[in-house]
């Protein structure tokens, strides 16, 4: 599909789900193409909304996964339906298992936490 629209910065919820929407059907875009550059924009003005918007607090990666667990009134079960592996749940919200990529990825999705908050580092429970 071809999008004709110009980007400008997102100012409002419409507009950041319309990128959203439209960063998911052109996010495996070829390098160099038209489209490849429209996501990486799309990337940017996206980032950009939520680091404005959403008013993350400063505590480890799994901290904020649970604060936004509450938020949204999901148990480890609704992570486990997301990911597919309760047991592998079970294990990072505990501090036994680090994020996995995969895991950064929906759950940043799910939960609406930038990925690069899910990327820092944390300590594990040996």
């Amino acid at each position: 599909m071809s999008s004709n629209k110009q980007w400008f910065l997102i100012e409002n919820e419409q507009e950041y789900n319309h990128a959203l929407l439209r960063y998911e059907e052109i996010k495996y875009s070829e390098k160099w193409t038209q489209e490849h550059k429209e996501k990486l924009l799309l990337v940017h003005l996206i980032e950009t909304y939520e680091n404005n918007h959403w008013d993350l607090p400063d505590v480890d990666p799994i901290e904020m996964i649970k604060i936004r667990m509450e938020d949204f009134g999901y148990k480890a079960t609704d992570l486990a339906k997301e990911y597919g592996d309760k047991g592998a749940i079970s294990k990072v919200l505990n501090y036994k298992k680090p994020l996995s990529l995969t895991m950064i990825r929906k759950f940043s999705e799910l939960l609406h936490i930038p990925a690069s908050e899910l990327l820092r580092k944390y300590p594990l429970l040996v």
